[in-house]
């Protein structure tokens, strides 16, 4: 999928937890398939999932973003009624592999797809649920970080139009720049901003029995604009379920439309990107895109 990651064989895996958690040395590793872009998955006995960055590094800020990535699960979890990753450790570079890793504990569930939802609403509302838990989470003061998402829709604007460029065989470009204009002049969030998952994509959501169970994947927690988190809107959830989410969370017409622009940025980016490397991540960006048009 990118340039420059690397393939993660599954005994430099086996050596490295031997090496530095002797505790778990024996425990079977198996590799899990994933249509993540970010992390190589394996498990680790019955209750452990490790990440391998995919594109590791000894630069102490990919450190520093895993270190963040935990505290964040753990500042979450006291507050929110779904499962987020429990951190366990914090690997090193070893003989194999250029940089730090990270262990969490298993959480058992599969990704949620349109089939796997057996109540839209309900969904939608245990979502919504979820979301308005963590955006009420006290920031200490903190405001956008000038970086991640959740920032003013303009920032992005440059980016989305190259993205546009590039896709015109994709989908039709000349409807989504005209809604992308919309979106992106909306008045800003005029707000205090709050705590953001920032990435609440169909893959970074697990379901049992059709419940959403667990919420994946933080290492985008931030704090910004709350319209962020209205993404799975456009990327997930059909008309019915895309209302009750609204509902539930009482979104007003300008916060909407800034959702729905932040719908249409991680999509654009995410189409040409991996419509040849990732056929799921692809997928999912055409259905988003499709959804922000109708």
């Amino acid at each position: 999928m990118h340039a420059d990651q690397i393939d993660v064989p599954v005994d430099v895996v086996t050596a490295l937890v031997a090496d530095q958690f002797p505790r778990w040395r024996g425990l079977p590793v198996r590799p899990i398939a994933s249509h993540g872009t970010v992390s190589a998955l394996f498990r680790l006995g019955e209750d452990i999932v490790l990440r391998f960055p995919l594109r590791p590094s000894l630069d102490p800020e990919l450190l520093d973003d895993l270190r963040r990535e935990q505290e964040s699960a753990r500042r979450v979890a006291a507050h929110v009624p779904l499962q987020v990753p429990e951190p366990l450790a914090l690997g090193e570079p070893g003989e194999g592999y250029p940089g730090p890793w990270t262990a969490y504990r298993w959480i058992p569930g599969e990704v949620v797809s349109a089939r796997s939802i057996g109540d839209p609403v309900g969904f939608a509302r245990d979502l919504a649920g979820f979301v308005r838990a963590l955006h009420g989470i006290d920031t200490g003061g903190r405001a956008w970080n000038g970086r991640t998402r959740g920032g003013p829709l303009p920032t992005r604007d440059d980016y989305v139009r190259r993205c546009l460029a590039k896709s015109g065989h994709l989908v039709d470009t000349s409807r989504l720049a005209r809604v992308w204009q919309e979106c992106r002049d909306a008045p800003p969030h005029d707000g205090p901003d709050v705590w953001i998952h920032a990435d609440l994509m169909p893959g970074n959501l697990l379901v049992r029995d059709g419940r959403l169970a667990a919420v994946i994947d933080l290492e985008t927690v931030c704090v910004g604009d709350p319209a962020v988190d209205l993404m799975p809107a456009w990327n997930l959830l059909p008309s019915q379920g895309r209302e009750s989410y609204r509902q539930a969370l009482g979104v007003d017409d300008v916060t909407w439309a800034r959702g729905r622009g932040w719908a249409l940025v991680q999509a654009i980016g995410a189409l040409f990107y991996y419509v040849d490397t990732n056929p799921v991540m692809a997928d999912t960006a055409r259905h988003t895109l499709n959804a922000v048009l109708s």
